[in-house]
């Protein structure tokens, strides 16, 4: 993107609430990682308005939805995929974004809905 972008927001998904408006020079897309005001997100959903000027619609405004990156420690890899939480819970959504079907805010630890994966 140019420096000469329109403005982009950047909304908190939950609780929903606006971190910003910004220019920026890139164009980050979901699963990109942001970083404002020394804090890391993930985009989950970007969306584009158009204003119509002279006949042709024209980009207005960029929205991202955002949520704020889990910490690397949280973070494991299995099977080629990066999940966050207790992944020997059978809970667990097994995804980089959401912890847990039950408790999505987590923590996983002390959790009273934890049932272990059922042994094959």
């Amino acid at each position: 993107m140019e420096l000469n972008s329109p403005p982009t927001e950047i909304i908190l998904s939950h609780p929903r609430s606006t971190l910003g408006h910004l220019r920026l020079d890139w164009n980050p897309q979901p699963g990109a990682h942001l970083e404002l005001e020394g804090q890391t997100y993930i985009v989950l959903e970007r969306k584009h308005r158009y204003l119509l000027k002279s006949g042709r619609y024209q980009l207005h405004q960029i929205t991202l939805y955002v949520q704020p990156s889990q910490l690397p420690s949280e973070k494991r890899l299995v099977d080629g995929q990066w999940m966050i939480g207790d992944i020997t819970c059978l809970y667990n959504a097994r995804s980089e974004l959401l912890r847990c079907a039950v408790n999505p805010e987590g923590p996983c630890d002390r959790c009273v809905h934890y049932q272990s994966l059922p042994q094959p």
